[in-house]
């Protein structure tokens, strides 16, 4: 079972995607903040990371950029799932290391696609 690692300080937005990736036989481990982020990927190792960007101590384009220069997590899959549509929190977003850059309100059936390539895995029809 392949481990997704969600990171919003919004608990419904936790919520919807903890049910949502459940149902599709993902585990899935949530958190608060950017700091707490970095020591769950450390506990958890998980196979796809899903950030917000506004949250308390440590914004999501901050642990973005330290997961992707760490060698150990730099491998692992990011989307940054976040309410800032800005072109320029978009392009933020990438050159920290982000593989996807999805605003909300999002499609959950569009996200989970997405997350099926990032892992490489057959989407279903």
């Amino acid at each position: 079972m392949k481990t997704i690692l969600v990171i919003d300080d919004d608990l419904d937005t936790l919520n919807i995607l903890r049910i949502k990736l459940e149902a599709h036989e993902y585990e899935v481990v949530t958190g608060r903040d950017g700091q707490e982020a970095l020591s769950l990927i450390r506990e958890h190792k998980p196979d796809l990371i899903i950030m917000d960007v506004m949250m308390p101590k440590l914004s999501g384009f901050k642990a973005t950029r330290l997961i992707k220069f760490d060698a150990k997590s730099k491998h692992i899959p990011l989307i940054i799932l976040t309410a800032r549509t800005q072109e320029a929190d978009r392009t933020l977003g990438l050159e920290v290391g982000a593989d996807l850059y999805i605003t909300k309100p999002f499609e959950p059936e569009e996200l989970l696609k997405e997350i099926k390539r990032l892992l490489g895995e057959k989407a279903s029809s």
